[in-house]
């Protein structure tokens, strides 16, 4: 898990101003996994109380503008933040509870991620969204 020196130094590589709301919120994302912005704000919270949900929107618009975080948002769910940036992975989504894993790679022939016309398009990044059910859900007692 990276340190708040590791949140200045990503901060300062990107040309951006080391501030408080922007380390928290850094922090935040590191250490919850695609994490809603409300969760993100919950825990920002708790180091610097005074923290407004607007603060929190800022900061991460301008740290995903940055591509210090990444914002995914699966169909039918709120946007979600990452910190695994710089990558092609993918996700997986519980129908059920909503939970996103990461998913590393898509493999095989289905789904193709090679697109059959790329109306003239550089394709650089292909988004994937598996959906399920997660292990939990899969094995709970139906009602």
């Amino acid at each position: 898990m990276p340190t708040s020196s590791d949140y200045e130094r990503m901060l300062r590589g990107a040309a951006l101003r080391v501030t408080r709301p922007r380390v928290a919120v850094l922090s935040a994302v590191h250490a919850l996994p695609h994490a809603d912005t409300d969760t993100i704000l919950t825990t920002v919270r708790r180091d610097l109380a005074e923290v407004s949900h607007q603060a929190i929107y800022d900061v991460l618009k301008v740290l995903t503008t940055a591509n210090l975080v990444r914002r995914i948002q699966p169909a039918g769910h709120v946007a979600r933040y990452e910190s695994r940036v710089r990558d092609n992975h993918h996700h997986v989504v519980c129908r059920s509870c909503g939970v996103i894993a990461d998913a590393d790679c898509a493999v095989g022939a289905a789904p193709c991620l090679t697109a059959s016309d790329d109306h003239g398009f550089t394709i650089d990044e292909a988004e994937v969204t598996y959906w399920g059910q997660c292990a939990d859900c899969a094995s709970a007692p139906r009602p």
